[in-house]
């Protein structure tokens, strides 16, 4: 997988600033169609526990 740089350091899956998740699922943020990345949310987000 490419490295994926992500500043959500909250994911379970952040670690060093990069995304270590085995898959990375991005969808419509209830939009329905997306022009840009403010229309977008990674499905993918785990709370740390």
């Amino acid at each position: 997988m490419p490295h994926i740089k992500c500043s959500v350091t909250e994911c379970q899956w952040n670690n060093a600033i990069e995304c270590h998740a085995p898959m990375i699922q991005v969808d419509h943020n209830n939009t329905g169609t997306a022009n840009t990345s403010d229309q977008t949310k990674c499905e993918t987000f785990k709370m740390k526990s």
